[in-house]
């Protein structure tokens, strides 16, 4: 039996002290309320599930952490600023920084297993095939959703929302993002779907605050 993580205090505190730190001297601050807020609306959930008692399974608890580090990176910088995709852009002659594919790839390739994660423990879902389908279909109907957010951001901040949608001048970029989040799925639902499934079957029943 493995042994179940409540979602970890310790994770938790340090999202929050990196946050911190990233809100002391941002490159846009306008950028960065708009790239943290799903890392600080994600902390009030997890806290609040915590003092619940719920419990998680170490993939995932892990696997939100990174998550969250890499939002908090690039609303550091702004995401066509920042210094890992200069380093790659240099590195492999780019024309552009695409440390913003990295983030949508993420957007698939860890909510894909949050996804599962909450299927299985509500029992909504049992068929191994339609359970996979499902958690693609999910999804990409966020990285949809996401986008339909970056436009309607773009309608109401104009200008001062440029370096949030960071599409560096790339008529093509909300469909790239949605391919890198499709794909980023796909590689998560290959690689973790066995040990995900062996960790939530030595799970205690649903929570009823998950």
């Amino acid at each position: 039996m493995i042994r179940i993580h409540s979602i970890g205090t310790w994770q938790c505190l340090v999202v929050l002290g990196y946050l911190l730190l990233s809100g002391l001297q941002p490159h846009d601050r306008f950028t960065w309320v708009l790239e943290v807020s799903w890392v600080a609306v994600g902390l009030v959930i997890v806290t609040r599930l915590s003092l619940r008692g719920t419990s998680i399974t170490p993939l995932l608890a892990w696997l939100l952490t990174l998550h969250a580090l890499i939002l908090i990176y690039g609303g550091w910088h702004t995401y066509e600023r920042v210094p890992l995709g200069e380093w790659m852009q240099s590195t492999f002659g780019w024309e552009r920084n695409h440390y913003d594919r990295i983030g949508h790839f993420a957007q698939g390739f860890i909510p894909a297993v949050l996804i599962r994660e909450v299927l299985l423990r509500h029992e909504v879902v049992h068929g191994r095939g339609w359970l996979e389908w499902i958690v693609f279909a999910g999804c990409m109907a966020f990285t949809g959703l996401f986008e339909i957010l970056e436009f309607a951001a773009a309608l109401s901040f104009g200008g001062a929302s440029d370096a949030y949608l960071g599409s560096q001048g790339d008529i093509w970029d909300a469909q790239w993002d949605m391919v890198y989040c499709g794909m980023g799925t796909l590689f998560s639902i290959m690689i973790f779907r066995k040990m995900h499934r062996k960790q939530l079957a030595s799970m205690k029943p649903v929570d009823a605050a998950m």
